[in-house]
């Protein structure tokens, strides 16, 4: 399995962004599909996730802000990020979990500018 990542740039605050995961087959199959990020000198943090039923979750400090969201004809998550704030910055992971065995795409950066 392989996730490819897509769609980070330099952005102003207050802008959007859509990131894009594909998967390398169906995502059917998959448990759960999500987004991490990690910005310089911090852990890596969870952002959102969708399950393989439709039901998403999201980070306290995202809600309302980033859609989390599934083509399956394109074997595609996306993640629509609104209101993009500087605490926003990071390098964005999407991640899969098959069976209990998790994988990870490549990371996007994404800037926001104040």
């Amino acid at each position: 399995v392989q996730l490819q990542a897509s769609g980070g740039g330099l952005v102003q605050a207050g802008r959007s962004l859509r990131l894009s995961c594909a998967a390398s087959g169906s995502i059917f199959g998959f448990n759960y599909m999500g987004w991490y990020r990690q910005a310089p000198g911090k852990q890596r943090e969870f952002v959102a996730f969708v399950t393989s039923g439709g039901a998403t979750n999201y980070a306290g400090s995202v809600k309302g802000r980033f859609t989390i969201s599934r083509d399956t004809a394109k074997n595609t998550v996306y993640l629509q990020m609104n209101s993009l704030k500087p605490e926003d910055t990071a390098v964005y992971y999407c991640n899969a979990d098959r069976h209990g065995t998790t994988y990870w795409g490549q990371g996007t950066q994404v800037t926001v500018s104040s």
